[in-house]
């Protein structure tokens, strides 16, 4: 019998947030924020000055399976109010994470969020189960952003 150990993890989620991209990109694209919508992540500090733009570094602390991880994200990409790209090469995990928004028809904005990256280590092994708990995390994620950002509204 073979197995495929693919160990690439290409996570992929979106949301529709009632909400002009204006707000939402400008919300979800500042750091600062990262604690009050993503779920495992605990804190968030600057290594470079704000406001992010390209070569700005955020180190986060977050609790993803049971661990504490420490990473600091490096901004490799910015569009204002379209796209935002980060990475890390620190850890077990090399991770990069994309935001994209886009405007749709009725003012509203729908918001991707990927993650992808290469396992190594004991990390590459764990692959498998963690793709699926990202992905669970990521809707939780968007999630908590919608409810959060259209409360504003309210």
């Amino acid at each position: 019998m073979s197995y495929n150990w693919r160990t690439n993890v290409d996570i992929e989620t979106e949301i529709v947030i009632a909400r002009p991209s204006d707000v939402v990109s400008a919300y979800a694209g500042d750091p600062s924020n990262a604690p009050n919508w993503y779920v495992n992540i605990d804190s968030v500090e600057w290594k470079t000055s704000t406001p992010v733009r390209i070569g700005s570094q955020v180190e986060f602390v977050a609790g993803f399976l049971g661990l504490t991880l420490r990473y600091t994200y490096e901004f490799v990409e910015l569009v204002p109010g379209e796209r935002v790209v980060m990475r890390t090469q620190q850890g077990p995990f090399p991770m990069e994470t994309t935001y994209a928004w886009d405007a749709e028809s009725d003012g509203s904005t729908r918001m991707t969020l990927r993650n992808r990256g290469e396992p190594a280590g004991f990390s590459k092994v764990m692959a498998p189960m963690m793709k699926p708990a990202m992905r669970r995390a990521n809707r939780k994620d968007l999630a908590k952003l919608k409810a959060l950002l259209e409360a504003q509204s309210a």
